[in-house]
């Protein structure tokens, strides 16, 4: 198991960018899969993106596509969003997830979680 960190959230004016962080307070990633979601007012939890920590591979739900980017620090033991031209609807809170069985992170059913960061964007 892994305990997870988020950081990075905050207040943006529509069009900038953000990078969010999650790295382990107890754990490594090695074996997992990691990945962001986010959860809005009123909304569903949303998946956002996976990082296969062993390959490298990611996925991307197509909402966020040549927007969000995920990336990994494998010295540092983290994983970043990277957050570009945010827009209002954007605005939620951001979680990281991981799991060693990824597919569980997609299915918003993962079983580690990060207590979530929050990010507003302002028009």
């Amino acid at each position: 198991q892994v305990q997870l960190v988020e950081s990075g959230g905050g207040l943006v004016q529509a069009g900038a960018s953000l990078r969010l962080s999650c790295a382990p307070s107890r754990g490594a990633f090695s074996g997992y899969g990691v990945g962001w979601l986010r959860q809005a007012p009123g909304k569903e939890r949303e998946f956002l993106t996976l990082l296969n920590w062993n390959d490298g591979n990611t996925y991307y739900a197509d909402s966020v596509k040549g927007r969000f980017t995920i990336s990994r620090d494998n010295a540092k033991n983290t994983v970043y969003l990277q957050m570009s031209s945010l827009k209002p609807e954007d605005t939620a809170v951001y979680y990281c997830a991981a799991d060693t069985v990824p597919e569980r992170v997609r299915f918003r059913n993962a079983r580690n979680w990060g207590p979530g960061t929050q990010v507003t964007v302002y028009s």
